[in-house]
């Protein structure tokens, strides 16, 4: 046997010691964002939105409204750079999300200039959202990458109105398949505000956690191991009511206690500042095939969603509007980021 022979013969050997390569975890980005007032500056008949017009109380114009729109464009790119704050000594290739829930957008025109016009245009972004009968016009949408996330089926889940007979939101319920072929269940919703104090607003905020909970119930009567995420501005903190309804069924809230990426400069303990004071009005609830899934959660609170509290002191979201006066911002909430590992089947 020559040389050439038993060199072939021992590399063989090796190489069929050598471990067959694991299957690598898909990452996935979902993003929550209050938009604050994302309107277009053009009167719908239907709605009460007249104060977001040129000659509105907001004096809300197409310039203004384009910066807001490649604002928002730049904060959901940068919820898909890796964060030095988590550098792990690994390299991470920048990730654009693979789904956006955003809050308090009007229309499909205010949409299409996100995804069509504004510096998002080229991320190829395509998007579903509800069509409300909130009177000023505020809905939902859900953004999403056709080429990570397949959209299967869309509806509006209409909620009950209370008392006082004031309609609210719709919640936007999204089922689709993300890459590994998981089918991914997804709740968008905008709960009613806390206009005329907690105690007076929350039977609202209680209807729509009823509403949610009988379509997750459904859900997982008939997929006991369903992946779903409940996401949006609950207009309620993380020990409120409505928060523990919908945590029930092994569902829990992941975004509870979290804090800015880049919290050490400043300080940003939740998605909102009211009076000096951090909180989440924000939150991402997950059912336990995705807890076991998620890697990261946390707040983006980067420089240019920030300005200084020359009241309270340290930082707050830089905002567009203080009352109706434009303020120059991006949005008085600061986005909620939860960073996956999908597993390969």
């Amino acid at each position: 046997m020559t040389i050439a022979r038993i060199l072939h013969i021992v590399l063989l050997s090796l190489l069929l010691l050598v471990p067959a390569k694991a299957k690598r975890n898909i990452p996935f980005i979902f993003v929550e964002y209050n938009c604050e007032n994302f309107f277009d500056c053009r009167h719908d008949t239907l709605k009460q939105d007249k104060e977001f017009l040129p000659d509105g109380d907001h004096h809300w114009t197409f310039s203004r409204y384009w910066k807001k729109a490649n604002d928002i464009s730049r904060a959901i790119q940068q919820c898909g750079e890796w964060p030095q704050a988590l550098d792990d000594g690994f390299r991470h290739h920048y990730h654009l999300p693979d789904v956006v829930t955003l809050c308090e957008v009007e229309n499909d025109s205010t949409m299409l200039m996100l995804t069509r016009r504004a510096a998002l245009k080229g991320a190829s972004y395509n998007y579903v959202m509800t069509d409300s009968p909130d009177r000023r016009g505020v809905d939902v949408a859900l953004l999403y990458n056709p080429l990570t996330f397949k959209v299967l089926t869309h509806n509006a889940i209409r909620i009950a109105t209370d008392n006082n007979g004031r309609p609210t939101r719709d919640v936007l319920y999204v089922c689709g398949t993300t890459r590994n072929k998981d089918t991914l269940h997804i709740f968008s919703l905008h709960a009613p505000s806390r206009t005329n104090g907690k105690q007076a607003s929350e039977q609202r905020r209680l209807l729509v956690a009823e509403a949610v909970n009988a379509v997750v119930d459904s859900i997982l009567t008939s997929s006991p191991h369903a992946a779903i995420i409940i996401a949006g501005d609950f207009n309620d903190y993380s020990q409120d009511k409505s928060i523990r309804m919908m945590c029930h069924s092994g569902l829990q809230e992941v975004s509870e206690q979290v804090k800015g990426i880049n919290y050490e400069q400043t300080g940003a303990s939740g998605t909102y500042k009211y009076q000096g004071k951090w909180d989440s009005l924000d939150h991402i609830i997950l059912s336990p095939t995705l807890l076991r899934c998620t890697t990261h959660c946390y707040i983006l609170d980067n420089p240019h969603l920030l300005e200084d509290d020359k009241t309270y002191e340290g930082k707050k979201p830089f905002r567009s509007f203080l009352g109706p006066q434009y303020h120059g911002g991006v949005s008085d909430h600061l986005p909620l980021v939860l960073r996956m590992e999908l597993k390969t089947h």
